[in-house]
């Protein structure tokens, strides 16, 4: 692949002189979706040029259409193709294998943005964040928490503290008291104290990765505007008149300050809980029978400071959210410091306090997990109920009878976040405690409630099967009834009864993507009840489900252990997967791709609730999009199609809201296979609603939309008629051909969400949207423009004069055609 010289003075390339620019060029802004994809194969051509961007994210033309318009000579009948192409932000490096222990940070910063449209309801839109933000911090703490379990509770507590686990792993021997004969670590204070070095790398490596990416993510500043009037602490409600989506915003994609709060926050919880996890087993002993009492005063003391430390990283987290009506370049740099910095005292004051000589001080049994853990699953639960009474209220002020669970659906993956961590913390607990009780029974193992927690496993296991076979009758019924449907669209096909059902399959298939809300909400409802349940059985009973239900009826106690072996089985089932699949994303660059298709989709939101889930690729995409629409469109002046596919036209739709109203007002927009209204505007409504489609719509010079009935992410974008020329194009055939004929001699593959430019329909409306931007003429003035620059270092865009009213522009260089120009829209077009 060739590269083009970035470094080229404004104005030539290759120290040529050059003729001016086209008035009339035009140019094709293609964006990929998901999965990523290569410059060749978008831009059909295997010599390519990087005309600008890094080895990250780039913007790549054909090598013959490098200075395309500078080239004299007679006019293209087709746009300059351009392909973005930023796959790389999401599948790069092996190291982007680690993000997979972020994925419940993922999935509860998803929560934050799924979040009902409201109306003059801007404390509760507060309320909102402040709770998703505080479930997040819960998931940080339960994530150190289960780290605590397995290096200070499982290894150094209970197997170095038996001298029959102790003499089984070797590596464990020093730190028996039997094994080293009394040897310096073999107190239970100072194994705790050395074991805790785990967790506190864990909670390091978190913050380092955290750090990393939000230097090459958050750091990328957007387009300069000046600031928007709205409420200046902003979690997502709309301060500015006329406002129906915050991707509009000039901050909106620049998170860095609230992102560099919250990450010092989280680890300083990160350190505390490790503090207390040291504090407490100490703390309990010296408080007891014969205790020294000025090590339980400094104990106390400790466990004081602890306690002020959380209320001080509460109230940081509580405090505020984003600011989204300015780029906020603030850092808060004292706080940012200074709270992991004391935090990381405390716990060194920890360390020095339980590795405090202590003599006839014993292990025996657990520490105290059922107690730490059974209080975060309650606040989670807690937290969860009252995000579900807030995202009600927000509803009903303007209710959207497509938004998923009717507003509910950041509860629900608020609650599958939680469920995802507590798989996880426990699946990793239970496969440690089974290697080290390898001499069989020789540890008491993990607490009571995480085996509670596996054992409702298999419950919803066979829930969610009963779901999937409804989804699976439904999905036949339509497939019968779509049998009919198919006949009619191919009138003139010779009929074949096995081509038909398997066109039929396809569109009902299609369909099961629309069904998301329903599997997603009896997953999270059945998990809150099946929770809680595990919850109250734990602290009722003290024992695991298998041996509580000893003098119960045959049936009952037969039930309990089938699941507490199956859901043991299950998470470290579970467990092995998940390591399994890290370690082949790590050393295969094809595994990583197919694992960057669920970063693609999760990763888009900025990171508003959790620190350390998987950075936002969009807040490096949309500003280069931005700018490479901004800098063309001022210095050529000629008409630009920006072309999105898949998640590709989201972030079309979020670059072009970035764009400043007379900019946005020249650039026309083609979507295909877009999922901006089936799945952002359902899920996320408060962003991608339909007010905020409709006012795209008006703001942009037109817009089109292709979707298939076979595609299962891709759809219409339901724009109702009294907003404008229509968007949607009626469903294009898939397949082309139903049998062979002269133009497809072999048959004609179902295509469902791939490959939509081999459509003719896709040439026609990109030629009707490019006959809709015409050109407007202006003078010349004399001298060089302000602000003109290469192909390579584009200049900030100029504005142009006049007034915008709407979708229509006077005095600017593009006018869309609409009904009352000087010339009608296409006939193929709306």
């Amino acid at each position: 692949m060739e590269h083009a010289r970035e470094d080229i003075p404004r104005g030539e390339h290759r120290g040529s002189p050059q003729p001016p620019e086209q008035s009339d060029a035009a140019l094709e802004l293609l964006v990929h979706g998901v999965g990523g994809a290569t410059p060749e194969a978008m831009l059909d051509d295997p010599r390519t040029v990087r005309v600008t961007g890094d080895d990250t994210a780039a913007v790549f033309r054909r090598a013959e259409d490098v200075d395309a318009e500078r080239k004299p000579g007679p006019a293209r009948t087709e746009p300059v193709p351009e392909a973005y192409v930023w796959c790389n932000l999401t599948s790069g490096n092996g190291s982007r294998a680690l993000w997979l222990l972020l994925l419940p940070f993922m999935v509860v910063n998803l929560a934050h943005w799924m979040r009902p449209t409201a109306r003059d309801r801007a404390r509760t839109v507060r309320l909102y964040g402040v709770v998703v933000r505080l479930v997040g911090l819960t998931l940080t703490v339960l994530l150190v928490a289960a780290a605590c379990e397995v290096a200070l509770d499982l290894a150094a507590w209970q197997c170095a503290g038996r001298p029959a686990c102790a003499a089984h792993h070797s590596w464990l021997g020093f730190l028996s008291p039997t094994v080293s004969h009394g040897g310096w670590w073999s107190e239970p204070g100072r194994r705790l104290g050395l074991a805790a070095l785990v967790p506190a790398a864990l909670t390091g490596l978190l913050w380092y990765l955290s750090l990393r990416t939000w230097s090459a993510y958050e750091s990328q500043q957007p387009m300069s505007r000046r600031d928007e009037p709205g409420e200046p602490d902003d979690d997502g409600s709309y301060g500015s008149d006329g406002e129906h989506t915050g991707l509009g915003r000039p901050g909106f994609w620049y998170g860095r300050r609230l992102v560099a709060r919250l990450r010092a926050a989280h680890t300083a919880a990160g350190f505390l809980t490790i503090a207390a996890a040291l504090t407490a087993p100490a703390l309990r002993h010296d408080r007891g029978p014969g205790g020294p009492g000025v090590l339980a005063l400094l104990g106390l003391l400790l466990a004081a400071a602890v306690g002020a430390g959380t209320v001080v990283l509460v109230w940081v987290v509580c405090r505020r959210g984003r600011t989204e009506n300015r780029l906020d370049g603030e850092l808060d740099r004292h706080l940012v410091h200074l709270l992991p910095a004391s935090a990381l005292a405390v716990l060194a004051l920890a360390l020095v306090y339980a590795g405090w000589a202590r003599p006839g001080w014993k292990s025996f049994g657990r520490l105290q997990g059922d107690t730490a853990f059974g209080g975060i699953t309650l606040l989670q639960g807690l937290l969860v109920v009252v995000l579900a009474g807030v995202a009600t209220l927000l509803y009903r002020t303007d209710p959207d009878p497509r938004a998923a669970l009717h507003g509910l659906a950041g509860p629900a993956v608020a609650m599958l976040a939680c469920a995802l961590g507590g798989v996880m913390s426990g699946g990793v607990a239970q496969r440690v405690a089974d290697w080290l009780d390898g001499t069989g029974h020789a540890v008491p193992g993990p607490p009571v409630l995480l085996t509670w927690q596996a054992s409702v496993i298999p419950p919803l296991l066979v829930v969610l099967l009963a779901v999937f076979a409804a989804l699976a009758l439904r999905a036949a019924r339509l497939r019968r009834a779509e049998t009919h449907v198919v006949d009619a669209d191919y009138p003139h096909a010779t009929a074949d009864s096995a081509r038909t059902r398997k066109i039929a399959s396809a569109r009902a298939l299609a369909t099961l993507t629309d069904q998301a809300p329903l599997v997603v909400g009896v997953v999270a409802a059945v998990t809150l009840l099946l929770g809680a349940g595990a919850l109250v059985g734990a602290a009722t009973t003290a024992r695991v489900p298998g041996v509580a239900a000893q003098d119960t009826p045959p049936v009952l106690r037969g039930a309990a252990e089938s699941a507490q072996a199956l859901g043991s089985w299950l998470i470290g089932l579970g467990f092995i997967l998940f390591v399994t699949w890290g370690r082949r994303a790590y050393k295969d660059a094809s595994a990583r791709r197919t694992i960057g298709i669920l970063w693609d989709v999760g990763t888009f939101w900025p990171r508003a609730a959790h620190p350390f889930a998987p950075p936002c690729y969009a807040e490096r995409a949309v500003p280069d999009l931005t700018w490479r629409m901004a800098t063309w469109t001022a210095r050529t002046h000629g008409r630009l199609v920006l072309s999105g596919h898949s998640q590709g036209s989201v972030l079309a739709a979020a670059a072009a809201w970035q764009l400043s109203p007379p900019v946005r007002n020249r650039v026309a927009v083609l979507t295909y296979g877009s999922p901006l209204e089936r799945l952002y505007g359902r899920w996320f409504p408060a962003h991608f609603g339909p007010a905020a489609l409709v006012a795209l719509h008006r703001e942009v010079a037109c817009w089109r939309n292709l979707y298939r009935r076979t595609d299962p992410i891709g759809g219409p974008i339901r724009l109702s008629v009294d907003c404008g020329p229509e968007v949607d194009r009626a469903p294009l055939k898939d397949p082309l051909a139903y049998g062979r004929t002269g133009a497809h001699p072999l048959p004609a593959p179902i295509l469902g969400h791939s490959d939509y430019q081999a459509d003719p329909a896709f040439a026609k409306e990109r030629a009707g949207l490019l006959k809709r931007l015409r050109p407007v003429p202006e003078p010349e003035l004399p001298g060089p423009r302000a602000g003109e620059g290469s192909a390579e270092g584009p200049a900030q865009p100029q504005q142009p004069g006049g007034r915008l009213n709407g979708r229509h522009q006077n005095g600017g260089r593009i006018a869309p055609d609409r009904p009352g120009n000087d010339e009608p829209p296409p006939a193929d077009g709306p």
